[in-house]
């Protein structure tokens, strides 16, 4: 999850200098506006979206694909009773987070509007998450668990992985991937969730079987920044995240998160540089009404803002059956 620069508008991986080298002057011209348009904004400045996403399956067959795999995903982790309910504490603290966050998701990609967001909680002690195409987020237990996140911690993974959804990061490695030699026809083997719905219960490893780049590391911190700063949360705390993310991976324990997100040593100086780039959206937003905590700790035990919305985590039987440990 991380890259160096801080994007001016963004500085270009080799694929992309490639791929628009390629289109020539009339498609370099193509992108002036947009780039203009983000120079002048308010918040982190970091580019449009890469080219290379024109050479994989269309949005809608990628997030068709994702719905798929997510419900498959849900389904075993029901089964292994590792699926947490919609009443669980963290679900419904998660539930009002992704809330807050994704209002401003079309900002970055106007099919977020009418796509049907959904966020799980799993059972699992690692420390993951992730948000595949289409809006369809999983968080595990351990990620809350161990690394005792605040509600403005999780604002930020959340942001940063809805991000990789937003800017379509999957389908650009796929384009990359057809580049650099592996074909079109390679494409549907390489986008398989079905690994990802084989390790509910064990290794939970790559989303997609693809890793990100750093730059796509770079726009999800930088993006995931200010959805959660103009979602009312503090923009500082994903430094105190990174902190903790790099202090397990300093002991001998990297998170399952960084192996499918490579990390940066300039991961640090990009956020803290971009803060005040998002600072006066974290002033004048309206900050949230609800606050929670890490598993175990007391918190707002009646927000009725926090209630599971309809339509959200349909996949729990009528029984309650579900993930039930540590609901407090």
């Amino acid at each position: 999850m991380t890259s160096s620069t801080a994007r001016r508008p963004s500085p270009l991986d080799p694929a992309r200098r490639q791929l628009l080298a390629g289109a020539g002057a009339g498609g370099a011209l193509a992108l002036l506006p947009a780039v203009a348009a983000f120079a002048q904004r308010e918040g982190v400045q970091v580019g449009p979206p890469s080219r290379m996403s024109a050479l994989a399956p269309s949005s809608e067959q990628v997030e068709a694909q994702s719905a798929q795999e997510y419900r498959q995903l849900l389904e075993q982790a029901r089964q292994k009773n590792k699926l947490a309910l919609p009443t669980h504490p963290q679900v419904i603290r998660l539930n009002y987070i992704s809330q807050r966050l994704r209002q401003f998701a079309p900002m970055w990609n106007e099919r977020a509007a009418s796509w049907n967001w959904e966020i799980n909680l799993i059972g699992s002690d690692q420390i993951n998450a992730f948000c595949m195409p289409g809006g369809k987020i999983a968080f595990f237990w351990g990620i809350l668990d161990k690394l005792k996140l605040s509600d403005a911690e999780v604002s930020m993974i959340m942001g940063h992985e809805m991000t990789h959804a937003l800017r379509e990061h999957a389908r650009e490695q796929m384009g990359k991937q057809a580049v650099t030699g592996l074909g079109i026809s390679a494409l549907s083997a390489i986008f398989r969730l079905g690994t990802a719905g084989q390790q509910v219960a064990g290794g939970f490893g790559q989303l997609l079987g693809l890793k990100y780049s750093r730059d796509d590391e770079t726009e999800a911190d930088l993006i995931g920044l200010e959805l959660a700063a103009r979602a009312g949360f503090d923009p500082n705390a994903a430094l105190s995240l990174w902190n903790k993310m790099e202090s397990l991976a300093d002991n001998g324990a990297p998170p399952a998160l960084l192996s499918d997100h490579p990390s940066n040593p300039d991961r640090m100086s990009t956020i803290e540089r971009n803060i005040p780039n998002v600072n006066g959206l974290y002033q004048r937003a309206p900050k949230p009404e609800c606050t929670f905590g890490p598993p175990g700790v007391p918190s707002n035990s009646v927000c009725p803002a926090a209630m599971p919305p309809r339509n959200t985590n349909q996949n729990y039987p009528a029984d309650g059956a579900g993930y039930r440990r540590n609901e407090r």
